[in-house]
């Protein structure tokens, strides 16, 4: 029997390796392992490699499941908020037609790499660099625990914005005429309650994750059948599941495959061009033209009534380039409409501004609390939903966190603490469905440094804090913010490992409780409880 390895150029394991290595290295540097798979790239690319089929696939196939994840998220009643909405399409707007005028400067005055670039190529640049990263603020988010909270979720908004214009734009620049079969397409309308239906018996394990690659694969091929680009078929069929309960696991099971293709992709673009001097500077002049990017989102986010922290940590999600601007320019470059050397310059931005923004997520919150009375004169007087000022006369314990072990902690100690008692979750819908049962939520985030701001008299009477915040990170940056609050009551959170407890004690955490082991003690006292022994000696439940 032959080896499948046999079907694969032998260098290929090598250069996939070579490409571990860089990612794992940058990664010890607290940075994006994609990082390393460009440098890995660019190595290859200097020592005379190019890429072949193989990772040309694989690159295509990473593609299409990112096409697809985005598709699983793209709920459109949130894409209707003006904040994301408006957001995203003024600052597109705004940032190519800037950076448009940039390049038509640097081709007057006859710089490297700009010469002889028209209005058109030059539009395609801008565009190009509009977008930001949502493989960087997805990751971070998650890290966080902040997928859920306010700035998340109108961050994701504004990046599928971005993501549907790119993929409008593949789509357009493809040229393709659709064929009469294309309106066959209305099928997949009432088609989607079938797939609900598979999708409800798929299981949590392999079948999920093979129904979700067929589904993504299967739309890039019917849309390709019918004249129309296949990326197109991948985001349309993630969003026929996008309303179903099991979209977001089915994103999450995807997600490593996802990112293993993307390897391919990363890695095939550091080896379609070594960058030289020339390409280097210009990155470096995009980069520096970064800030007033983000400074763009922060004045957009503020004029649609936004906090000022809001603002600030959602414009921070956002202060970095993007890879599917690397997608959009391997098209203009395989197309000809753009010379090779710009992809590099456009993988070498991105790459730069990870570097950046990484440390920045880390140290926003401080950031913000010196600049505080700064960012505070752009905020407007009115608030959307969520950015209210809180009420709570009275309130002597809050729970942080209301998934599953928040609501637990509610529900034990409510009896104790009627009308003293509040819970605090960054989801919304989770919010609204906590409402609807008779509990008293509201909407916040425990790591925000305005959430007191909007409850200024809600810690002077606290004699308790639960922190159950899915993410460790976060617990520790709530506890923080307490103390530097001056709070002495007492505090209690979750935890996962023994490292994370000794954790939270060294800040001044009362109590930890961690739920792997606890949730084995749980269950055995259950079971103690429930059987009683029999007059012949057996147990009997």
């Amino acid at each position: 029997m032959e080896s499948i390895l046999l079907s694969i150029n032998p260098n290929d394991p090598l250069w996939i390796a070579i490409a571990f290595v860089f990612g794992l290295l940058v990664r010890m540097t607290g940075l994006p392992p994609l990082i390393g798979f460009l440098l890995a790239g660019f190595m290859l690319h200097a020592l005379g490699a190019e890429a072949d089929g193989f990772l040309n696939t694989i690159a295509d196939l990473g593609i299409t499941l990112l096409l697809f994840s985005i598709g699983l998220k793209l709920k459109l009643q949130a894409l209707a908020r003006a904040e994301v909405w408006g957001v995203a399409s003024i600052h597109m707007v705004t940032v190519t037609v800037l950076f448009t005028a940039l390049v038509m400067l640097f081709t007057q005055l006859g710089l490297p790499l700009f010469v002889d670039l028209d209005l058109q190529t030059s539009l395609l640049i801008g565009f190009v660099l509009s977008f930001s990263s949502t493989v960087f603020a997805i990751k971070i988010l998650d890290e966080l625990g902040a997928m859920g909270s306010h700035h998340g979720q109108v961050a994701i908004g504004v990046l599928v914005i971005q993501d549907i214009a790119a993929v409008v734009f593949l789509a357009v620049s493809v040229g393709k005429i659709p064929s009469v079969w294309a309106i066959s397409l209305l099928l997949l309308i009432p088609l989607r309650h079938f797939l609900h239906k598979v999708l409800d018996k798929s299981g949590h394990g392999e079948l999920l994750v093979l129904f979700g690659i067929v589904l993504a694969l299967g739309g890039a091929d019917i849309f390709e059948l019918v004249g129309m680009k296949g990326d197109v078929g991948a985001l349309i069929f993630g969003m026929l599941l996008a309303s179903h309960s099991k979209a977001n696991e089915l994103a999450k099971a995807l997600l490593s495959f996802k990112d293993l293709f993307l390897v391919g992709f990363f890695l095939s673009i550091g080896m379609t061009a070594l960058p030289g001097w020339n390409e280097l500077l210009v990155a470096l002049v995009f980069i520096i033209f970064l800030p007033l990017k983000v400074a763009l989102y922060y004045g957009l986010f503020n004029a649609f009534f936004l906090r000022a922290s809001t603002s600030w940590r959602t414009s921070s999600n956002l202060a970095n380039y993007s890879e599917f601007g690397l997608i959009v320019g391997a098209l203009a470059t395989s197309s000809g409409w753009l010379p090779k050397e710009w992809l590099a310059v456009f993988a070498i931005a991105l790459s730069l501004s990870f570097i950046l923004t990484s440390p920045l997520i880390t140290i926003r919150d401080t950031l913000y609390r010196d600049l505080r009375a700064t960012l505070k004169n752009f905020e407007r007087k009115e608030r959307i939903p969520g950015e209210e000022d809180l009420h709570l006369p009275g309130v002597e314990v809050i729970v942080f966190g209301m998934g599953r072990m928040g609501t637990a902690v509610y529900n034990a100690i409510e009896n104790d603490f009627r009308g003293r008692l509040v819970g605090v979750e960054i989801d919304e819908e989770k919010v609204l469905g906590h409402q609807q049962a008779n509990r008293n939520v509201v909407s916040g985030d425990a790591t925000n440094p305005d959430f007191w701001t909007r409850a200024p008299a809600l810690i002077q009477g606290l004699k308790w804090v639960f922190l159950t915040l899915p993410a460790h990170n976060a617990n520790l940056a709530a506890a923080r913010r307490l103390k530097e609050m001056g709070y002495t009551g007492n505090i209690a959170a979750t935890a996962k490992y023994h490292d994370e407890e000794e954790q939270l004690k060294k800040i001044g955490v009362d109590c930890s409780f961690n739920i792997y082991t606890e949730a084995g003690v749980g269950f055995a006292n259950d079971i103690k409880n429930r059987i009683e022994p029999a007059e012949d000696g057996r147990i009997k439940t």
